[in-house]
């Protein structure tokens, strides 16, 4: 949390938005995407000022840069709360199509909840990249974390480890993904940077 505070007030002249996330995950009843490692998730921001829907394939982490598939969609909020509510509405003609696309594509008939965590997103602009600096709210505790959406995680990376050297900000690279860590109920290091839907550079800060 010191570190996480830290590297807040460093940046604090380049901040750009705040978001209060909702993250709820979904699985076929036979856990037909938990079987190929796909992932299934509908983000809210600000309460229900946006509603994003997001389809991620498998995800690798090694040194800190992760990469994974990645598309989304928004989607009404309303609608997706009715999503949250009965999972079985993913199927139905208010759930954007690539919902409906893996589900064809895995052979799911059917939608289960798996549950969520909230997230805390503070975005600072800083030589010319985007930051984004997460508090992650799991049921058994915090985790900190910092991202970076790019697309050359190998030139990115060495400039967020500068900066956190020159703060003083204790880090260590990402071996796990925030949904890895709810489905295990750990508090491992996540991605605290990460690239474009296929590539992710990050460190995570302590």
């Amino acid at each position: 949390a010191a570190a996480h505070a830290r590297l807040a007030e460093a940046l604090a002249a380049r901040h750009r938005a705040k978001h209060h996330q909702e993250n709820f995950f979904f699985d076929g009843s036979n856990g037909e995407l938990s079987s190929q490692r796909v992932v299934l998730r509908v983000r809210f921001y600000n309460v229900d000022q946006r509603a994003v829907v997001t389809v991620k394939g498998k995800s690798i982490i090694t040194d800190g840069v992760g990469r994974a598939s990645e598309q989304e969609a928004d989607c009404d909020p309303v609608a997706a709360r009715e999503f949250v509510a009965e999972p079985a509405a993913l199927l139905g003609p208010a759930a954007p199509p690539l919902a409906r696309e893996v589900a064809g594509q895995l052979g799911v008939e059917q939608f289960v909840s798996l549950g969520g965590f909230k997230n805390i997103r503070d975005v600072f602009s800083w030589e010319g990249l985007e930051l984004e600096l997460d508090e992650t709210q799991y049921a058994w505790g915090t985790l900190y974390e910092l991202e970076c959406e790019t697309e050359n995680p190998d030139a990115v990376k060495p400039k967020l480890e500068a900066l956190l050297t020159d703060l003083g900000v204790e880090y260590a690279y990402s071996t796990v993904s925030k949904f890895a860590n709810f489905r295990n109920k750990t508090l491992l290091r996540a991605a605290l940077a990460r690239g474009d839907p296929l590539a992710a550079a990050a460190a995570a800060a302590t």
